[in-house]
């Protein structure tokens, strides 16, 4: 499989580092140094493309994408005001995309952990939830993709809350929190990976899960897999549909 890298940075050299040694080959890399080589003709020599770039970066990357008719797998979050707009012209152009706010098999059980429990704790009012992540200080969005699909899945089964509302420690605090409202508290500091907590409180207990990443050799394994996954395929995807854990 030939694979264009959009973004070569800490990422994007260890998704090379695993795709070659699952055989793959890297036919393009684009930095902030060779934008202009971001191009329809050298996207054509790929098979598959995987975006580890910027979020202002990815939304074009991923239309020079569609126009080479070219799958893409992106990871970079922070682009999701405009995943309703790209999934419609996705589809409509019968293009391939996969995206997911973390490509991790460890995050993705994580993932539908959460939900199984949120659904346990629907039963139980008197215990509220926060979810708390920690990241490295050049982690550009906050709260991070990965603790906003937490918030979502508790969202989806805990009736009592309804929206979250995101704290970065350090900056000027929220508003007073609603009871209806789901809090994501954000930390940055230098040298972290990602640490994702989930914490239901009562009078009485704590209930609490946590994922800690000990590097990104996870994403970048999770993203490569994914790519394998999406090659040939046309339509709109979500990680979710890779690891498929409901099956």
């Amino acid at each position: 499989m030939k694979i264009a890298l959009l973004g070569y940075g800490k990422m994007g050299q260890i998704i090379e580092r695993f795709a070659l040694e699952r055989g793959h080959e890297i036919v393009l890399k684009i930095t902030a140094d060779n934008l202009a080589d971001l191009n329809k003709e050298n996207l054509k020599k790929a098979d598959v493309a995987i975006d580890f770039s910027a979020p202002d970066a990815a939304v074009d990357n991923i239309y020079k994408c569609f126009e080479a008719s070219l799958p893409v797998v992106v990871g970079t979050t922070g682009w999701y005001g405009s995943l309703q707009e790209i999934k419609n012209d996705c589809l409509k152009s019968n293009n391939a995309l996969l995206y997911g706010s973390n490509f991790s098999i460890g995050v993705n059980l994580f993932f539908h952990l959460n939900k199984v429990l949120a659904k346990l704790m629907n039963n139980y009012p008197a215990y509220d939830v926060q979810v708390e992540e920690i990241h490295h200080t050049q982690k550009l969005d906050a709260p991070s993709g990965t603790a906003m699909t937490i918030a979502e899945g508790i969202i989806d089964e805990v009736e009592r809350k309804s929206e979250w509302l995101n704290e970065v420690v350090g900056t000027p605090i929220p508003d007073v929190i609603k009871n209806e409202q789901l809090l994501i508290e954000s930390h940055r500091i230098e040298n972290v990976p990602g640490t994702h907590t989930v914490v239901y409180s009562s009078e009485v207990d704590d209930i609490e899960i946590k994922h800690t990443a000990h590097n990104r050799a996870g994403f970048a394994l999770g993203a490569v897999v994914a790519a394998e996954w999406l090659l040939n395929k046309q339509g709109f995807y979500n990680i979710a549909d890779v690891f498929n854990f409901n099956a």
